[in-house]
């Protein structure tokens, strides 16, 4: 069973900058894209940024310009880089990876870890 644990989190100032990492506990084939979401407390949760296999980036528009999404293939790792922090970006913020297997696509999903930016 893959499983991927997230660090990186904490409590920072409007304005400071985080890194979360999200390892992967083996190699993994056949990676369709793995990406980051958050959920804010009463939110549903969303999709903050993603990678391809291929290398393309996709990003919400409201962390565009802020944050920066990276992998490491080697360390089986992804990185989000978070700069400009503002208070709405308060959640707790989940890595997932989508896996194709045959016909069918695996989803999985980190733990969580909480991001809180306040004065």
């Amino acid at each position: 069973q893959v499983q991927l644990v997230e660090s990186g989190g904490g409590l920072v100032q409007p304005g400071g900058s985080l890194r979360l990492s999200c390892a992967a506990s083996e190699n993994i084939f056949s990676i369709i894209r793995r990406g980051w979401h958050r959920q804010a407390p009463g939110k549903q949760r969303e999709l903050v940024a993603a990678i391809t296999s291929g290398g393309r980036t996709i990003y919400a528009d409201s962390v565009k310009g802020r944050f920066t999404i990276s992998r490491d293939n080697a360390k089986n790792t992804v990185y989000l880089q978070m700069n400009n922090l503002e208070p709405e970006d308060t959640a707790v913020y989940y890595c997932n990876l989508d896996q194709s297997v045959g016909l069918h696509t695996i989803d999985y999903w980190g733990q969580g870890t909480q991001v809180t930016v306040s004065s």
